[in-house]
C-alpha cells in the first residue's frame, strides 16, 4: 500500500476540492487537519509516507526533517515557489519536489482592501458593540484624499494601488528596484522609503520575503509613521519586526495593523498580538479561496498521479 499524507489541511476540504480517486487503488490517502510544529512528533507522523503533500508554506521541510523520513520519495507542494522546502536537502535525498498552478492572482489584493476597510471603519467592533446592544461607539476614517503607501508595487502591489486610487487616494510607493516610469504605470508615485512610512496614513506591505526584505519594516520605520496610520501585511511575517510593531501598537504610535501574515504560523494563542485591540489578525488566508483551492489541489493530485505512473513532472528547481 503506498501511503499519501495531504498536510494541514485545516478547513477539511481537500478531498471536496479534486478527484482523488483517480489515484491508483493501492494508494491510501490521509488527512491532517492539524498542524505539527515539533520536528520529533512531526518526523514520527510523516516516517512511512512515500508521498507527501502540502500547503505552501505551512510545514517546512528543512534538511532536519527530510533526514528523518526514509521512506519519502515525492514531495507536492502547493505553487511553484515554497521558501520552506530545502530544496538541495531533497535532493540529496532523493526527493522529487513538485508545485501546481495557483489560481486567480486577485484574493490576497482582495483581503488587503477587507483589512483596510475593517480597521478604518472599525467594522469588527462596531459588529460585536451592536451585538452587545450598544449603538455607535466609533468615529471612522474617510478614505478620499488620504495616502496609501504601497510597499513593494509588483503584481499584488499594483492591484492595490489601482484599488486605491479608484478610493480617491493618493498612491505613493516605494521598493529597492521600482522606478519612477513602473510607479507610474500603476496610477502611483515613487517617493523615498522615508517618504512613504512619514506620509502615509495606510501602509501596505507587498515585497517579497528574502534576505534583503527580512526586517524591512522595524522600528525606524514604524517611528516615521503618523500617530493616526495604520499597517497592512498581508505578504510575509518576518518582513516586518514583530516586536518592534507590538511595542508601536502597545505605545499607540500608530493607530492599528491589520496582519495576515506572522513570523511563527499558526500564530501562537498568548502571542501579543492576540491582546491587542488595535489589531485586525487573519489566519494566512490571503490566498484562500475555493478557486484557488480547486486549481491547487486538482494539480496536487495530478503530480502524484504523473509520480506514479512515471510520467513528467512539474519539478520545482532552485532559484
Amino acid at each position: 500500500m503506498r501511503r499519501v499524507a495531504v498536510l494541514d489541511d485545516y478547513q477539511g476540504v481537500a478531498l471536496q476540492m479534486a478527484d482523488w480517486s483517480v489515484l491508483a487503488s493501492d494508494c491510501r490517502v490521509e488527512v491532517f487537519r492539524d498542524h505539527l510544529s515539533d520536528l520529533t512528533a512531526l518526523a514520527e507522523r510523516l516516517r512511512e509516507f512515500e508521498i507527501v503533500t502540502c500547503m505552501r508554506e505551512r510545514t517546512p521541510f528543512r534538511r532536519d526533517l527530510l533526514a528523518r523520513l526514509p521512506h519519502l520519495r515525492l514531495l507536492v507542494t502547493t505553487g511553484m515557489r515554497n521558501a520552506a522546502i530545502d530544496l538541495e536537502a531533497a535532493r540529496d535525498f532523493g526527493v522529487l519536489v513538485c508545485g501546481t498552478a495557483s489560481g486567480p492572482e486577485s484574493p490576497p489584493a482582495e483581503l488587503t482592501w477587507g483589512l483596510i476597510l475593517a480597521l478604518v471603519r472599525h467594522i469588527p467592533r462596531e459588529d460585536a458593540a451592536t451585538r452587545a446592544g450598544h449603538w455607535g461607539t466609533t468615529v471612522g476614517m474617510s478614505l478620499g484624499n488620504r495616502v496609501l503607501g504601497v510597499l513593494g508595487l509588483g503584481r499584488l502591489g499594483a492591484a492595490v494601488a489601482k484599488v486605491g486610487g479608484a478610493f480617491g487616494m493618493s498612491v505613493i510607493a516605494w521598493s529597492q528596484n521600482l522606478t519612477a516610469e513602473k510607479a507610474a504605470q500603476c496610477g502611483a508615485r515613487l517617493v523615498t522609503k522615508d517618504e512613504l512610512f512619514s506620509r502615509s496614513d495606510i501602509v501596505s506591505v507587498h515585497v517579497q520575503l528574502s534576505e534583503r526584505t527580512r526586517g524591512l519594516v522595524g522600528a525606524r520605520e514604524l517611528g516615521l509613521m503618523k500617530r493616526t496610520a495604520y499597517l497592512v501585511n498581508t505578504a510575509r511575517g518576518p518582513i516586518v519586526d514583530e516586536a518592534a510593531l507590538v511595542k508601536a501598537l502597545e505605545t499607540r504610535a500608530i493607530a492599528g495593523a491589520g496582519l495576515d501574515v506572522f513570523d511563527e504560523e499558526p500564530l501562537p494563542a498568548d502571542h501579543p498580538f492576540t491582546r491587542l485591540d488595535s489589531t485586525l489578525l487573519m489566519p494566512h488566508a490571503g490566498y484562500v479561496t475555493e478557486e484557488q483551492y480547486r486549481v491547487r489541489y486538482r494539480d496536487t493530485v495530478e503530480d502524484v498521479a504523473a509520480y506514479l505512473k512515471g510520467a513528467p513532472l512539474r519539478i520545482l528547481n532552485p532559484k
